[in-house]
Parts: structure tokens; sequence; C-alpha cells
């Protein structure tokens, strides 16, 4: 066991000492929100997201706690929830790490000594840790795949290491490293048995942190070895896979680097693909990285909704006929009603995404880690947040689907308070709590930034030497953006400003002159100068509202369009529609015109699109008729950001309408 660590970046990720990254993470609290659109969810995360997921997952309804407190013999009982409500807990944990970074709040980091203390003691003395397991006693250790142990290890590790990155504390990271160790002794070798069972990987990002941590090679040569053993042992039942479903819906039939195409369960593919990235972002591996490469094409181009998420289908088959759930399907097949769209997924896509930043430097991935953010994450949460969705459909109609037919209701009319199935909700809350630490990455000779917020800087640049910028903006409701540089070295490095793809005609100017720097939408303004204190620099983007249509091959939004505005996608919702109106009569006038509209006290403060939609009068109960000239009248309503949905209570919405074009 090392008694001596490194210093680490504090963030979940720590890429700083890897050599084949071109854009490094900042400290998470290298960048503190001050207001605007991010401060405000970062404050509901602190005051009302964390605090009721501390209620529910410590108390009897989530009874994560609980299972660890029967297994440390400190309570009697069985254990209750998902075979992965482990890793559930860890995610909560690291959400909670996340605040007291942020706030130095003596009391959260108390509870989270609590917890440790409780999760130590139900350790077994050579390292296991998995309640649903110990729990259990007619089932053996890894004696199945299906009860995702890997899953659990993973959040284990990369909970235990930020952990350790923001306290300094060695109590987590010991439990780690005990257990990773006895990881190494069952998984390195190669065997048959062991050979498939590393799926649902979130334990190779977790072993990439952890030998980032500790600088112990044999975490990093393990992390690899998960990603060899898949799609090299024959797709068949043995022992260990009985009771879930094989091939590709656990990204078993191809090995990673002949892949071409995302397959099965989104969010296993996912993980996979975010966990190879950090390796990759270690060994520099060619063949790795171009998988990944054509695997982020894939997802991007061919399998993601307009608002970044991912996943089509809740039961489907993969292009070689394996059943699938809850993932991908075919190219360019996007159903809308029944879009799965699990919110863990879509935050995987950006997770992915932020990876890939990081090992090419390319505005692209911080393009759909931003349209994620905005649209398909936020939508897993209540405005409120303390309710959630698991699926995230880009079209709802009342009394089409039996909602309490799936076991673990993850498809609901209404966000729930508490989900069974309670993967997403940890995911998306240590989300928005580190969300501050994606907006800058450190260039090699500079800055560069991501995301945009209103924040404060205050970091260290790769030379050594300081930089303390502000940043003001009211994004993403308006499109001006400043930065204030107010302290910084005295010679010349780069300031790298996203260009957001949609934001053609965007301007640049330093003190109010126009930069000499290309700006192009999609890719990286690069600012190089002799910076001082007080230098302005002025990113301005058109936010004008986009009307935005499917590739042809996407067949069920053919003659139908969306409307986006910045980085938000809108719908229109049946709260905003003549009462018994249903969400399928509703048509866009391809000449109507919308103007946004800020509301500060609707929403939790939101900009709405105004105007006038078309809704239809003439009706027919025919399955089937002859053409006839529609009748329309107009109607004044608004659109209101997809994320927002849902908070009015039981609505129909709808992202994509069909088209009017007379």
């Amino acid at each position: 066991m090392n008694t001596t660590m490194k210093k680490s970046t504090v963030s979940s990720i720590d890429n700083s000492a890897s050599p084949f990254v071109q854009l490094k993470n900042i400290n998470l609290t290298d960048c503190q929100w001050t207001n605007g659109f991010w401060a405000e969810k970062f404050k509901t995360c602190e005051d009302i997201m964390v605090p009721y997921m501390g209620e529910v997952l410590c108390g009897d309804i989530g009874h994560a706690l609980n299972n660890f407190k029967i297994a440390a013999g400190e309570k009697e009982g069985e254990h209750k929830g998902m075979f992965w409500h482990d890793g559930d807990f860890y995610k909560f944990i690291e959400a909670k790490i996340y605040v007291y970074a942020q706030n130095k709040d003596i009391k959260i980091l108390e509870e989270i000594d609590h917890y440790i203390r409780i999760i130590a003691k139900a350790q077994e003395a050579d390292g296991y840790l998995q309640t649903q397991i110990q729990l259990r006693p007619e089932v053996d250790r890894y004696e199945n795949r299906k009860y995702h142990e890997m899953y659990n290890t993973g959040h284990l590790l990369i909970t235990a290491c930020v952990h350790f990155r923001v306290t300094e504390q060695r109590t987590f990271l010991d439990i780690a490293i005990k257990h990773a160790d006895l990881l190494h002794t069952i998984f390195m070798p190669e065997t048959k048995h062991y050979g498939r069972f590393g799926f649902n990987q979130t334990q190779i990002m977790g072993l990439v942190e952890l030998y980032r941590t500790t600088e112990d090679k044999k975490y990093l040569a393990l992390a690899e070895r998960f990603i060899n053993n898949r799609g090299v042992y024959a797709v068949e039942h043995n022992d260990t896979t009985i009771g879930y479903p094989i091939g590709d819906m656990v990204q078993e039939r191809t090995p990673l680097r002949e892949s071409t195409e995302a397959v099965g369960h989104a969010v296993l593919a996912l993980y996979f693909y975010a966990g190879a990235a950090d390796v990759a972002a270690e060994t520099g591996e060619e063949a790795l990285i171009k998988a990944l490469d054509r695997l982020w094409e894939n997802v991007t181009q061919k399998k993601m909704y307009l608002t970044g998420a991912v996943g089509q289908a809740h039961y489907g088959a993969s292009t070689n006929l394996d059943m699938i759930e809850e993932g991908f399907i075919n190219e360019y097949m996007m159903p809308n009603m029944t879009a799965y769209n699990e919110t863990c997924a879509n935050i995987c896509n950006a997770m992915f995404s932020y990876r890939m930043l990081g090992l090419h430097g390319a505005s692209k991935y911080a393009d759909i880690m931003e349209l994620v953010l905005y649209n398909s994450a936020l939508s897993g949460i209540s405005i409120e947040g303390n309710s959630y969705f698991y699926a995230n459909p880009l079209r709802m109609l009342n009394n089409t689907r039996d909602y309490d037919a799936h076991e673990n209701v993850t498809e609901t009319p209404n966000r729930e308070p508490y989900l069974s199935c309670f993967c997403c909700p940890p995911n998306l809350v240590r989300t928005i709590a580190q969300v501050s630490g994606w907006t800058y990455s450190i260039a090699k000779n500079g800055i560069a930034l991501n995301l945009f917020g209103s924040s404060v800087l205050k970091t260290t640049l790769a030379d050594g030497s300081s930089l303390v910028i502000h940043q003001d903006t009211e994004y993403p409701w308006k499109g001006l953006v400043k930065l204030t540089i107010e302290e910084c070295k005295d010679t010349a490095f780069d300031i790298l400003v996203r260009i957001p793809s949609w934001a053609t005609g965007a301007t640049l100017t330093i003190n109010g002159t126009k930069t000499d720097a290309p700006v192009t939408a999609g890719k990286y303004a690069i600012i190089n100068k002799n910076w001082k204190k007080g230098d302005l620099l002025v990113l301005d983007m058109p936010m004008d509202v986009q009307i935005i249509e499917g590739h042809p091959r996407i067949e069920e939004v053919r003659n139908q369009i969306a409307v986006k505005r910045g980085p938000i996608v809108y719908c229109i919702e049946s709260p905003d529609l003549p009462k018994h109106t249903s969400i399928l009569d509703v048509y866009f006038n391809k000449n109507a015109s919308l103007e946004a509209t800020h509301k500060p006290d609707f929403l939790g403060g939101i900009t709405t699109l105004q105007g006038e939609l078309l809704i239809r009068k003439d009706k027919s109960e025919s399955m089937y008729r002859t053409v006839q000239k529609p009748e329309f009248e107009s109607y004044k309503t608004q659109l209101v950001p997809y994320f927002a949905w849902s908070n009015r209570g039981q609505a129909e919405m709808t992202v994509f309408m069909p088209v009017v074009w007379e």
C-alpha cells in the first residue's frame, strides 16, 4: 500500500499528469459560480437536491445506507434495492463531497465521515465490499455478472479518490485500495470464468483514477485488461452470464478496437467508452483512440437526439439482432414518443465527450457537453430539485402507455420523488455539483473556456503562473459573455474561447477592438497576446431562433421541425394550449415568428418563445382517409425549454411539430 500520494487535481478526473491529453481539467474549486443560471442550479443542488437525496437514501425508503449498516452488523434486516444500489449511494456521497468542496460546511464532512465509518466496517477483511452479495448468503462472490459488482466497484473507487483529493484524508481511499487489490488478484489473471465479467464498466474509470491518485501502475494495467477482454470470448451463455442479456447488449460481440457502431445498453456502452478514453489518456494507444473517435461520431451523428439524449429504445435489437434494453438501436431510428433516453445515458454522453475534449482539444466535444447539460440532463430533475425522470422522451401523450407495467417504474408521465431504480438521480446531482470544473480547461500555453456562466476563475496555468478571470454573462438566455482579466503573468499566453457550432456570426473584441483571431462556429478562437490586468474580452453570440429539421433518414420527423435558441431546445406543452387540445393537433407555421421573452418568475426563471402556432380543426376517427386540405386556427402561445417541461402537473409535450409550408 502506498504511504505517500502525489498532489492531485481536485475533481472527478485528475488528468494533470496524463501525457496524452491536450486540455487538462482545472480544480473543481478553481471556478466558483457567482450568479446566473449555474449559480442558481448549484444553490438548488446545495440546499435541496443533496439534502433531499440524503433523506431518501439514508432512510427506509432508499435503504442504501441501511444495506451498509446491516453488512456492518449495526442493523438487522435484508438487502433492499437494486443490485447496483451501493454504486448509487457512492454517487450520492460524491455529490456531497463536491458541495463540501465548495462551501466547506463542516457538518457535511461529518456526515460523510459517518458514512465512511459504516462502509469500512461493512468491508470484509480481504477487501470485498458488495452488500448485495454479502447480504445474500446463497450467492457467491463474482458468481454471476448480473449482480453488477463491477458497477459498484467503479463508483466506490471514483468517490474514494474524489474524497481524498478534497479532504486529503485516507479513510475512504484505503477502503478503495484494499478493494482494488482484491480485484487485481482475481481479475488480472486470464481466466475463462472471469473473462466476460467486466461489463457495466465503471470499474475502468475507477481504476484509472486510482492509478492517477496512487501512481500504482497495476491499476492502469487492470483497467486495460478489462478493455482487452471485451469481444474476445464466445458469445454464448455460461454460468457467469445466465440471467442477463449477452452479446451486443453488453458490448461483448466485437472488440472495442474494431468497433464502428455504438451498440447495446447506452449507459454500459458510454461508461465503457469513457473508461477507455481515460486509459488512452495514459497510454496514447492510437488504435484505441481511433476506435473512440469512430464511436463518438457514430453516437453523436447517427444515434443522438436533438437534446443530446441517447438510448433510443427501452427494448429492441442491435444490428446483429441481439436483444438490447435501454439502449442503442439502428442508425437514424429515432422514435419520439417511445424514446427511452435514460438520464444516466445522457449524462454519460457528456462524460464521454468531456474525456474526448481532453484527448483532442476540439470544441465539438464541449458542444455535446453543453447540449446535454442544458437539455437532456436537466430534464431528469424537477425545477424544485426533488423529483426525477428516468426516461426522457421527446413527445408525451396522455394515456398512451401503462406506466405501472414496468417493475422499476422507469417510464412515468410525471417526475417521481423516488425511483426504485435510483441510478439516475445521484448521477445527475453529482454532475450539477461539479459543472464548474468543466467550465475551463488548462491548455498547453494558456486557458480554454468551454462553458459559459458568471463565475470567478482562480487557477494555475501549466507553467505554474497564476490566472484570475471574472466571467459575466446571462447565458443561456443572452449571448453576451464578458471575460475580465484580474491577474495574469506578464508574458504572452493563449485564451481559447469556444464558439458554439450554432453561433454563426459571433464576434470577439478585446477592449472594444475586434480581434484578428478567426472566430468560427464550432471551433475555439485562439487569442495569443500579452494580457494585462483589466483587459476585457467580449464574446457576442447572436441568439437567433433556429428552426431545426432532422436528417431525411429519420423517418419519424420527416416534414416536422423543432425549435432551438442558443443551446436550448424548446417544446410545446399542453398547459400552453387550449383545453382538451392534443399535442398531435399542433402544427408549426413556417411563416411564424417567435419572440424571446424572459420570465424571471416562471419555472425558476426561463426565457420563453412567444408566437403563434396552428391547431388543426378538422378531426376524423378514421385510421385512413382520402387526402383533404386541413383546416387550422391560429393560437398565440409560448414554447418553453425542454428541460422545464412537466413542472406544471401532468402534461402532454412535443419537441417536433409538423410544419405547414403554405
